[in-house]
């Protein structure tokens, strides 16, 4: 397993860790940013991730189950530990590893110690630039990134192995060996070529979770020395400058033959030169973290670098307590710590001058000054993110600027959708807008216009079909809430547990069926408005519930124990009578008086009499849009039918009647004849009943007769016609001015009929 791992659902893409690594080895792919692990050399820059996307591989079960099968575990403490265990005393640290289960604890110092005569004796005999290979970042920058420069690494493990290598040698391979150390590096180097010599290497993040989960207390525990060989000034290794003291190399201040350096920008500058010629030293010793292994990717960042050198020092000053065994004091036992190098490089593809043009053409950059370099996308410039773009290393969705123009061109188009939809919602707003003229819908019209624009609760009351959630419709769109959501729902439609589920929501497995949360109504409708219809046949249960909501404004879900707080304008309607329904216990009092607090009655459509001519165009006009037929209009004998109908459907009974009628009518005419039996029965009784209450003469009566009969044949000649005058006269065989004066004589208004258009 990597040393390193990406959580896929964890990444964002904000390129964080491409910006950090110092050799690109982040591959953005699929919709994460993964590491490249043939590029990558475990400097652990790419940790620094702001969502934790990526971490070290957790190993301390794997020391766990070391420390319980029974086989010898060795813990070695790297150089740096003085300076992140500040608090505990070196000897209280070594009881602490102990009563984990480690049999000794060295100090990883004796490895520089041992590697010492192995560099002196190369320098001594080399004739090219050497380049020092205690840190496994640099032999891995040079291995994979600048093969040329393998034969100057220095052939000589570094310090860790060296301990590993040492250890095992005296007490044997079934010995495991721990190292414990700031560097990620480490990880990745115990799984190279020099695998064996260590087993596992811990973060000193890692010992200090492992010595909690166990509830072990170092700042408790007596004292215990140190095991193995006293390392001496190979202490001060981590240092800067360290090394060169630790291997006895002599350094001048105007010595260009040496170079010590630390830190990212330093070292790939030097390998760089090296790689290029430029520069030529006898001798380069570089490691690769800032402050050098002090200051590694796991050390304690709360303290200052020069704090931690004070720390490194001091422990150097006052030398612990060692318990050395006599195998270890003999050098019969020493391991070679020769080791060999590899040209490691992924060569990839060089993109040509067209493929880094196309490439820049597709993030819209046209010209040089379009290339801005922002480094948003983590490289350094647009051409550089071009190269990565042809290699596969990067994706073009990368390029914050592209991405940010496309993100205007579609608030554009969204902002246009927008006005469409907008422009149809209020079309269809229209379409459902209260008609009628009588006095009794204009006192509705006036106290929706004063009640809308404030957030009290309102009660609708009416018979059904009177258009109650249509008064609704209008109090939203006319209120202060109608940029947010308008959520209905009608309380008969729903069983008891299946409405409060709608209304309030629930949790997943809170009942059959119910496998994942759902989020309701009163939470949907969070700042908007909620219409209630039929809320008198809601149960007392859920009566409560919504008392509460209307209370505190908070809703709980079924099966949850919190609650959500909503600020939801509430509008219920009714048909029943919920005075009655307080007094025989059906309707709660409580919430009766809340939901009462602004009431408005809907009159029924048989007191609207005077409407229905305005109503019955209104659905004829939405009938002939819906059947796509052409319907001139209604003849005054149905319209005055209509009006003497009582109407028990009201408002929906008649929409319902007028479609019904637009289908019959064969003329475009809705005529008496095409409206259902009762409204004839009903008109021919009031007729009857008219005529015999103004007892008129029989030439009186024969009179009205013949003009009712007249219009109706002018009106057959104008719909045979189309509603062409000259056609409808020589139809009628009558001259054009006759036929004028008549249809100004009762008053008919002509209505052309479009022309087919032939196919």
């Amino acid at each position: 397993m990597e040393p390193i791992i990406t959580y896929k659902e964890r990444c964002r893409r904000c390129y964080s860790c491409v910006r950090s690594c110092p050799v690109k080895a982040i591959k953005v792919d699929g919709g994460f940013a993964q590491i490249m692990y043939d590029r990558c050399i475990g400097c652990g820059n790419c940790l620094s991730c702001p969502q934790n996307a990526k971490v070290v591989v957790d190993r301390m079960v794997k020391t766990q189950e070391m420390l319980t099968s029974g086989a010898p575990v060795v813990a070695v403490l790297g150089c740096s530990f003085p300076a992140y265990f500040h608090a505990l005393r070196p000897g209280q640290l070594v009881a602490a590893l102990k009563s984990l289960g480690f049999s000794e604890v060295h100090e990883g110092a004796y490895g520089a110690h041992m590697i010492a005569e192995s560099y002196r004796g190369t320098l001594n005999s080399s004739t090219q630039p050497l380049i020092s290979t205690h840190c496994p970042a640099v032999v891995d920058l040079v291995e994979r990134h600048y093969p040329t420069l393998v034969p100057n690494l220095m052939p000589v493990v570094s310090p860790m192995i060296a301990m590993g290598r040492f250890i095992k040698s005296i007490r044997g391979d079934d010995t495991r060996v721990v190292y414990v150390s700031t560097c990620i590096a480490a990880k990745f180097e115990i799984q190279g070529e020099v695998a064996g010599a260590i087993d596992v290497v811990l973060t000193y993040q890692e010992i200090d979770k492992l010595l909690k989960n166990r509830g072990v207390s170092p700042v408790t525990l007596v004292e215990m020395p140190f095991d193995g060989v006293d390392p001496g000034s190979g202490r001060l290794f981590s240092l800067t400058g360290g090394p060169l003291k630790v291997f006895d190399i002599p350094t001048d201040f105007q010595d260009n033959e040496t170079i010590s350096a630390e830190g990212e920008a330093h070292i790939i500058g030097i390998v760089r030169d090296l790689a290029d010629g430029r520069i030529s030293p006898a001798f380069v010793d570089l490691r690769f973290c800032d402050g050098g292994c002090v200051d590694g990717p796991s050390r304690d960042k709360k303290l200052n670098h020069f704090y931690k050198r004070k720390l490194i020092v001091c422990h150097n000053s006052t030398t612990p307590a060692y318990d050395t065994a006599a195998h270890y004091r003999s050098s019969a036992h020493m391991p070679g710590f020769e080791r060999t190098y590899s040209d490691k490089s992924r060569k990839l593809a060089a993109p040509g001058k067209d493929d880094i043009k196309r490439i820049l053409h597709s993030t819209n950059k046209f010209t040089q000054g379009d290339e801005l370099n922002c480094r948003a996308c983590g490289y350094n410039s647009c051409r550089e993110h071009a190269v990565a773009v042809f290699q596969g290393l990067a994706d073009i969705e990368m390029c914050l600027p592209r991405n940010m123009q496309l993100i205007d061109e579609e608030r554009g188009h969204l902002k246009q959708r927008y006005e469409l939809v907008q422009r149809e919602l209020e079309r269809q707003a229209g379409d459902d807008a209260i008609v009628g003229s009588d006095p009794g819908i204009r006192e509705v019209m006036e106290l929706i216009r004063q009640v809308a624009p404030t957030p009290t609760t309102v009660l609708i009351r009416g018979e059904t079909g009177t258009g109650k959630e249509l008064t609704a419709r209008a109090l939203h769109r006319q209120g202060q809430r109608n940029d947010k959501p308008l959520m209905t729902v009608n309380c008969t439609t729903l069983t008891d547990s299946l409405l409060e589920s709608e209304l309030f929501g629930h949790k997943k497995g809170s009942f059959t069926g119910a496998v994942a949360d759902n989020k309701g109504l009163f939470e949907a409708a969070n700042g908007g408005t909620i219409f209630l219809d039929e809320i008198g046949d809601i149960t007392p249960k859920l009566q409560a519930e919504l008392l509460r909501v209307l209370d505190l404004g908070e809703v709980r879900p079924v099966g949850g124990v919190t609650v959500t707080k909503v600020d939801v304008r509430l509008i219920a309607a009714t048909n029943k009578d919920l005075e009655t329904g307080v007094r025989e216990g059906w309707f709660r009092e409580d919430l009766y008086y809340r939901l009462n607090v602004f009431s408005i009655e809907l009159p029924p459509l048989r007191k609207r009499a005077e409407s229905v001519p305005e109503l019955a165009q209104h659905f004829l006009d939405k009938a002939r849009k819906k059947l796509n037929k052409t319907i001139i209009g209604i003849e005054e004998r149905a319209v005055k039918a209509m009006q003497l109908y009582a109407w028990p459907g009201n408002i929906r009974e008649m929409q319902n009647v007028i479609e019904r009628c637009a289908v019959l009518a064969k003329d475009g005419v809705i005529r008496l004849e095409n409206l259902p039996t009762v409204f004839t029965t009903t008109f021919d009784s009031c007729q009857e009943f008219d005529t015999k209450r103004r007892r008129v003469s029989f030439k009186a009566e024969r009179e009205l007769q013949v003009v009712r009969t007249e219009k109706n044949i002018i009106a057959r000649y104008l719909d045979e016609s189309g509603g062409n005058v000259a056609k409808a006269a020589r139809l009628a065989n009558v001259p054009r001015r006759t036929f004028y004066r008549l249809l100004e004589k009762h008053d008919i208004i002509v209505v052309r009929r479009p022309k087919a258009i032939p196919r």
